[in-house]
């Protein structure tokens, strides 16, 4: 792939197509994508006494009913008090025998259980509350907002995917969604011969960063050892 840099005494910033197509394959990713469930279910069947539903979220965060036969803009859910209310309540699934659901967002005595693309919380842009900048989940305009620090950005070096601290509940991981990733990586700082940017300009101002966050990544797809999130 034709990379283009600006140099930067030492460093550099780099613009590549390559990271760009990896952005948009929803076929890669640092995490394993969504499985096809292999036990039958229906919507709203009920099972020792819970209602339960099924639900996918794909990498640009729209949800879905995950049997939906389409799955894009058109019909994927848009009120927001619903939205809020379900993301909300995102956290991880403790049941042994439904794993293929990875999350759940309980809703009194209805449970409702989700796979994902990639992760549940996507992040869809950048907010200001009080002039500090926030990542957007649920949707664009700050319907759930997570403070942004820029030093805790990390690209996945398989698949060029970018990834953000989240909530504790959801899994204290994000995925940056694909257009706004594609923004932010404009502004990666290389450091010669480096596979994984080492900091990010934002407003003329240099970020280390530390991709602490992929250990978190490596645990896909059980998060084992953040069971306690369940609670």
């Amino acid at each position: 792939a034709v990379v283009s840099t600006q140099s930067t005494g030492s460093l550099k910033i780099l613009q590549c197509p390559r990271l760009r197509c990896h952005l948009f394959d929803v076929s890669v990713g640092c995490l394993s994508g969504a499985s096809t469930p292999t036990r039958p279910y229906i919507q709203g069947q009920l099972v020792n006494k819970e209602r339960q539903y099924f639900y996918y979220i794909d990498h640009q965060g729209m949800l879905f009913l995950d049997d939906a036969r389409m799955k894009n803009f058109t019909s994927c859910f848009k009120e927001k008090k619903f939205l809020k209310f379900f993301f909300k309540r995102v956290k991880l699934n403790s049941k042994d025998n439904l794993k293929e659901w990875p999350y759940v967002s309980p809703c009194g005595d209805e449970m409702n259980y989700i796979r994902c693309d990639d992760l549940p919380v996507v992040y869809q842009a950048i907010v200001y509350d009080d002039d500090e900048p926030h990542l957007s989940w649920g949707d664009e305009q700050g319907l759930l907002k997570f403070p942004l620090d820029l030093s805790a950005i990390a690209m996945c070096p398989s698949s060029g995917r970018v990834y953000h601290p989240a909530p504790f509940r959801q899994g204290s991981v994000g995925l940056i969604k694909s257009k706004l990733a594609i923004e932010l990586s404009n502004n990666f700082v290389f450091e010669e011969n480096a596979t994984l940017p080492s900091a990010i300009r934002w407003k003329n101002q240099l970020f280390p960063l530390d991709h602490k966050i992929l250990e978190i990544l490596d645990d896909r797809p059980s998060l084992g050892r953040y069971s306690e999130m369940t609670e």
